[in-house]
């Protein structure tokens, strides 16, 4: 069963890529990054209180909190509006394969920060992911594009990366003495306490609370929160809990086949072959990390 959730996880992503693609036509990257964290937080509150679990435990000390919160900052809300800025310029396709990078830069910050073992195999994945991700970089940009955009498209989705990948790897030494649903709610809580104040301090606010404004956009924004920031969570949460981590995380990976596969037929971007030998190349470091 854990396998089912694992590849359900990808495939909802995918789905979700797609209406966060069109959703960043109309919306800016920061606006739509806090109406995906907003009603997210809603919903994930509500499955917290469902579960029984309840958002304030006496017995999880302070600096859990605090890091999970600082987690949520970096990892949702810092790095969730540098790949909405980076998808709506280089597209659905070339940010999935920049997207392989989140797991060999885990290995990378556990290495740095937490100690853990950096091996032979992991640093093999890294250089056959850096090449997807350079090959990534070089493939033609959309009509009307320049490289210069392009790369710069590029910049920011491989930022948006560090900053998940550094997040993640921040909230991993407090994950293991709580529950990791309570974790994932506590993370969201803490993103939204980040940028509610940004917002509303920002001299675009009104843009940016208008996106809560039930409007005709609502039909791509609404389902790429509700698949990307809700279903795709406790997907990717049962499939942890019910089969392997390493073959969760193979299956999980295949959400980038499923993005180029969709933004080809949906996007209408092109799966050229540079595309593909990018995606192999990304894929097979992903193999290492998760058989390392």
């Amino acid at each position: 069963m854990g396998e089912f959730f694992a590849l359900a996880c990808a495939i909802v992503w995918a789905v979700a890529v797609i209406f966060i693609k069109r959703s960043g036509e109309t919306y800016s990257p920061f606006a739509l990054n806090l109406f995906r964290v907003g009603v997210s937080s809603v919903l994930l509150v509500a499955t917290t209180l469902a579960a029984g679990q309840g958002l304030y435990r006496a017995d999880v000390p302070l600096h859990v909190y605090l890091t999970l919160f600082v987690s949520g900052v970096i990892a949702i809300g810092l790095a969730d509006t540098m790949f909405h800025k980076g998808l709506n310029i280089i597209g659905a396709g070339v940010s999935a394969i920049i997207d392989c990078l989140y797991s060999p830069l885990v290995v990378a910050f556990a290495f740095l920060l937490l100690g853990e073992r950096l091996s032979v195999l992991h640093m093999l994945s890294m250089v056959l992911i850096l090449g997807g991700v350079l090959l990534a970089s070089r493939i033609e940009p959309p009509e009307g594009q320049d490289r210069r955009t392009q790369v710069r498209g590029v910049m920011w989705a491989v930022g948006s990366m560090v900053a998940l990948s550094f997040g993640v790897v921040i909230a991993k030494s407090v994950l293991d003495d709580v529950p990791i649903l309570w974790a994932t709610t506590v993370r969201q809580l803490g993103a939204l306490a980040f940028m509610v104040p940004v917002a509303l301090l920002s001299p675009k606010r009104r843009k940016y609370l208008n996106a809560f404004k039930p409007s005709r956009d609502w039909r791509f924004a609404l389902p790429a929160t509700i698949f990307g920031s809700y279903f795709s969570l406790l997907f990717w949460l049962a499939g942890m809990k019910y089969t392997d981590a390493g073959i969760a995380a193979i299956l999980n990976q295949t959400s980038t086949i499923f993005v180029l596969v969709l933004a080809s037929i949906f996007l209408h971007e092109a799966f050229t072959r540079r595309k593909f030998v990018a995606a192999t190349l990304a894929i097979c470091g992903i193999l290492l990390v998760t058989l390392s």
